[in-house]
Order: C-alpha cells, then structure tokens, then sequence
C-alpha cells in the first residue's frame, strides 16, 4: 500500500497534485465566499435597514437613494484596491496579497456592527459608515482577481474554465450565507429588535468565517506560473503602468465585459430586494426567500458556464449570458407585481441563471487576457472597473428610472448593460 502511495506522489496529477488541487480550490470558494458574504451582508442591510438609521430623511425613497449611494462607495474603492493589491500580488505573489486583502475585509465588515446610528451621534454615523464600506470595497478589490489567478494558474491542462469558475461560485454562497441569516433573523426577531440590534449580528458573524478563510489560505504555496515569470525575469517595477501602456486594448475590453454580470447582479438582488420591500409593500421575509431559491440558478449557470467554457471557448459562454441579458431587459419588469410573487420568483430565477454564464467563464477568461507578470493588476483592474459602471450605479440608476419612468425602464438598463459587454466582446474577437 505504502509503495502504491509513494507511486502515485511521484507521477505528475497523481496523489500530491490532487491534494494540492483540493486545497488551492477550497481555498479559492471559501475565500471568495467571505469576501462576498460580507459584500452582501452590507448591500442586504442598505435595501432593508440603513436608510431609516444612518440617512434620516422624510422620503424613504430618498432614504433608499442615500443607502444605495453608501453602497456604491465600495465600488469606487474597489479599482483602488485592485490597483494596490494588484500592485503587489504581480511583485511579491498572489498568497500574501490574498491573505491582506481578506483581513482589510473582514475588519471593516466587523466594524460596521459596533456603529453608533444617526440617532446616537448625528452626521457622524453616516460618515464612519461610508468609511468602512470604503474599507469594505479597497479590500474585495484585491481578492476576486488572486482568487481566480489561484485558481486558473494551478488547474491541470484542459480545466482552466473549471478551476476558474470556483471562485465565482463564492458569490451565490456568500449571498445565500447573507440574506439566509437576515431571514433568520427577521423569522426569530420581532421588527423592533431587529431594527435595534439583529441587523448587527450578521456582520459580527463574519470575523468567524476571516478566521476560517485565513486558515485555509496560510497553507497555500505560491502558483507554478507566478514561480516561472519570476524566474524568467524581474517583476514589473509598476505593474499598472506597464499594464495601462502594453495592454491597455485588453483592460478596456475586458472592463467592458463584466458590466453585465455586475448589473444583472446587482438589480436582481439589491434593488430588486429594496424596491420590492420599500415601493410594493411586499414582506421582507417573503423577497429574502424568493431571492434564495432565485439565487440557485446563479450557481447553476456558472457550473454549466465553466463545463461548456472547457469544452469549447470561454469566450463563447461570454457571449451567450451577455447576448441572452439583451431580450431578458424587456421582460424584467413584469415580474415586480406584489400580487404575483411566483412571478417576480421566475423573473429572477431567469435573470441569475443568464448571469452564471455572463459571470462563470471570467475567471478563466478574463486572466487570459494578460501576461503572467501583470494578470493580478489586469484582471483586478479590469474586473473592479466594470464593476463601478455594471455594479456601483446599477441600483441607483435602477431606483432613478423607476421613480421617473416606470419598473420597464429598468429592465432596458439591463438590456444596454448587456450591449455594453457585447462590445467589449467583439472587440477582443477581431483582434
């Protein structure tokens, strides 16, 4: 047995590669399901809470917009982040910068739950509010591009697509991990003490998943291609300059192409669990479990993109989830009818199903788009940009058209979004 074990460490893919490839995608999913857990506890609690405590104001609606504008300060952090972490990640490698990345998220989100309201200290609370949530956004954007490259660089010929969508089923997780607990807590709190205090217990929670990540994560070695650009040559001495005037083509195109993902996203469960709530009526409890069972088909989507993503092209799943956002943009609407939930349920369930395959091919895709000396700063940067315009002003822009010209104008948000990525798409196509 011994002799048989001692076989399969010596042969290339035998046992040490598959405990090696174990833990590398272990640690990209749990990872990527921390950082986005905490991402969406604070985009859960901005639709639900935030407005009445940290931005009083007569209107909820404008209560809503203030919330919503919170959110979105992460997103502006976030190409900041990608830029630093990127930075360092592409000089000294991917594990450290990844374990940095992690702490800075989790303190923040830590933080939040020990915030005094607007009642307690006035203007205050709204700004220590939007300094975390800074912190919040500098953090995640050094982590989704060194997940992915944690990912992609250490998968096995002909699993690249495979290996790179495990970091982006950290999304559908941490989602699932966030609103289920809101759920939970709105099932067991009274509206009152949730209001006073359950809202804090979700972002408590998370130092107890930074912990777990950080102990994944501290076992990991550095990956074989960062080892190989090294030894082949010096690291860049900045990377995102030699980025921006090299390959600035594939960093705008790439930018290009995650703006779907990010509005689809975005407007199916932030606005989507706000408007529901705060203009239907509709009972929180009731839009957080229609959006847990929706959130299924995300995950779904991106296992089926990253299998079909192997077997023929990336490229090729891309085009179809962004291609399918275009028509999907003239139906959204119909589903937000308080009276029909099972409606609003299927609009959903569609729309996150579309996005596995806008969102699912990207790790592999979008890192493929550059060298190995600069691929940390270029995915990051690419992918945290596109998030400002898919992600950032999606719910606001969301909540504006609603207010102006109706729930339709919404779903046509997603169908420009979609054409956005289209362009970016077709553009790398011709090169």
């Amino acid at each position: 047995m011994s002799g048989m074990a001692d076989s399969a460490v010596a042969q290339p893919g035998g046992l040490a590669a598959m405990v090696r490839h174990k833990r590398v995608l272990v640690a990209s999913l749990a990872g990527t399901t921390i950082e986005f857990y905490d991402f969406y506890v604070y985009a859960t609690a901005a639709s639900i809470v935030f407005g009445p405590l940290f931005f009083p104001t007569s209107s909820p609606a404008a209560q809503l917009l203030a919330a919503y504008a919170s959110f979105a300060l992460a997103f502006l952090a976030r190409p900041l982040g990608a830029a630093v972490f990127g930075h360092f990640g592409d000089r000294i490698g991917r594990k450290s910068t990844l374990v940095a990345s992690l702490l800075l998220m989790g303190a923040s989100t830590f933080l939040i739950a020990f915030l005094p309201t607007y009642a307690m200290i006035g203007w205050w609370a709204p700004l220590l509010l939007c300094i975390l949530r800074f912190g919040q956004g500098f953090g995640l954007g050094g982590e989704w591009g060194g997940a992915a490259l944690l990912a992609v660089e250490n998968a096995p010929p002909g699993w690249r697509a495979r290996f790179g969508m495990m970091p982006q089923l950290g999304a559908p997780l941490g989602f699932i991990a966030a609103n289920g607990l809101f759920l939970l807590l709105g099932l067991w709190l009274s509206e009152a003490d949730f209001v006073r205090w359950g809202w804090r217990l979700p972002f408590v929670f998370s130092a107890l998943l930074v912990i777990i990540g950080l102990w994944v994560r501290l076992k990991l070695g550095e990956t074989p291609e960062f080892k190989a650009a090294l030894a082949e040559k010096p690291p860049a001495a900045v990377p995102l300059a030699e980025l921006l005037t090299r390959h600035a083509r594939q960093t705008l195109a790439g930018t290009f192409a995650v703006v779907a993902c990010f509005a689809l996203f975005y407007i199916s469960t932030a606005f989507a669990l706000g408007y529901a709530t705060t203009m239907l009526g509709m009972p929180r409890e009731e839009v957080l479990a229609i959006q847990l069972g929706a959130i299924v088909m995300l995950a779904l989507g991106i296992l089926l993109a990253g299998w079909w993503s192997d077997k023929t092209t990336a490229h090729r799943a891309l085009v179809a989830g962004c291609a399918a956002t275009v028509p999907l943009g003239f139906v959204f609407g119909i589903g937000f009818d308080a009276a029909q939930p099972g409606l609003l349920f299927i609009v959903l369930a569609v729309a996150l199903f579309i996005m596995g395959f806008a969102y699912g091919p990207l790790g592999e895709w979008l890192t493929s788009l550059f060298p190995a000396r600069v691929r940390y700063s270029g995915s990051s940067f690419a992918f945290n940009v596109g998030g400002i315009l898919g992600g950032a002003l999606a719910p606001i822009i969301a909540q504006y058209l609603v207010s102006t010209h109706g729930i339709g104008s919404v779903g046509l948000y997603l169908s420009a979004a979609g054409m956005v990525s289209l362009i970016g798409l077709v553009w790398l196509a011709r090169e």
